[in-house]
């Protein structure tokens, strides 16, 4: 008989070259580098070539690889016509989804799975949702969708996209690092999802396509929503202590606290609160940041002895706030970064596969009889 773990919780399930976790000491590294290193230094191209190579690039594989990248942000038309043809009032999460899974309908060879064609399709998708999203949200508040440049990084083009202005560079370099934070976390629920699909070898389109299903749900990609919804219903920053208080004596949970994984402080944290703190006051948003702050305080004062620490969520939710991004757009940003870690982590799957096949226990009955319908 195998051993029951629910949930998988503590299950060895894969190996893997790309993100290493140490809950206990609260480390993340991509490829050995900690994610702090990274998110001070690198950028998200860097970081794409870094967990798709398990190395980091010269020059020259740098330039080639944003070379590649930007020369596919153009959609094809008639998937422009596609998003077109969606409810205004559609969630970003289920328009981002069904058109990853519509961009299989432009590819000739959607279904060929060695690592060389897995690579040209993640990066067709890496580079391409960016402008789905964009192209979505412009639609959807009556505004002419904006064509993708060649000569702006990952992080500006998409906020050029979205907004039809070249960003700002705290707001570009900003939304980089969330990028950078967000990429890969080892064999979380939607990055096994696309590792679960890849290994029936079926193609990169569904299982991107599923990983963005398995993200759209509040218990893994929503909870930098949530934080936000939660900063919206606090007044001023005099209100936050009988709020949070008033939630802590009903034992209900404050969002952008606790990890799965992490019993410290989230690494992808550190870094990101100081930034926080920076593109808050450049932008107007010092007291949504002041307010957070105040939550960190209250929450270490009456909790931290748990081990109950901000994870990335609660200082990224002010951060994608600050640089003009709408509340429902957040939860896609996530998908928009993680797709260069489930990419990666399908391609290490086709590199040495085996189905997934896991067993259940069964606990109904047994030899139960069959009742004839006028028994029943």
């Amino acid at each position: 008989m195998s051993t029951f773990a629910k949930g998988l919780e503590g299950v060895v399930a894969a190996e893997t070259r790309m993100s290493f976790i140490d809950g206990e000491k609260g480390i993340l590294e991509y490829v050995g580098i900690p994610i702090d290193s990274l998110a001070r230094n690198s950028t998200f191209e860097e970081t794409v070539f870094l967990l798709w190579n398990t190395r980091l690039p010269n020059k020259a594989e740098l330039d080639a690889l944003s070379k590649q990248i930007r020369s596919r942000t153009k959609l094809p038309p008639k998937l422009i016509d596609i998003i077109k043809g969606m409810p205004t009032d559609a969630q970003p999460m289920h328009v981002l989804r069904t058109a990853v899974s519509a961009l299989s309908l432009f590819d000739p060879k959607p279904n060929l799975t060695d690592i060389p064609s897995a690579q040209e399709k993640a990066l067709n998708i890496l580079a391409q949702i960016p402008t789905i999203i964009a192209a979505f949200d412009r639609y959807r508040r009556g505004l002419e969708i904006v064509e993708p440049r060649t000569d702006l990084t990952f992080a500006q083009n998409f906020l050029y996209m979205l907004n039809g202005k070249e960003p700002t560079e705290a707001m570009a370099r900003g939304f980089d690092i969330c990028m950078i934070l967000h990429a890969d976390h080892g064999l979380n629920n939607s990055t096994f999802t696309a590792r679960v699909v890849t290994s029936t070898l079926s193609d990169m389109y569904s299982a991107i396509t599923a990983a963005i299903g398995s993200l759209r749900g509040p218990l893994h990609g929503g909870a930098n929503e949530e934080v936000m919804e939660m900063l919206n219903e606090i007044p001023s920053l005099e209100a936050v202590e009988p709020y949070i208080m008033g939630k802590l004596a009903k034992k209900e949970r404050i969002m952008g606290f606790g990890h799965r994984v992490y019993k410290t402080i989230d690494p992808r944290a550190t870094f990101l609160k100081t930034f926080a703190k920076q593109i808050a006051a450049d932008t107007g948003n010092q007291k949504l940041y002041e307010m957070s702050t105040k939550i960190e305080q209250i929450m270490a004062r009456e909790v931290g002895a748990k081990g109950i620490y901000p994870n990335v969520d609660f200082y990224s939710a002010t951060t994608y706030h600050s640089i003009g991004l709408k509340l429902d757009l957040f939860t896609p940003m996530f998908a928009m970064s993680r797709v260069s870690g489930w990419a990666g982590h399908c391609i290490e799957q086709l590199s040495d596969n085996r189905l997934y096949r896991p067993a259940a226990k069964y606990v109904g009955p047994h030899d139960a009889p069959y009742v004839e319908m006028g028994k029943r």
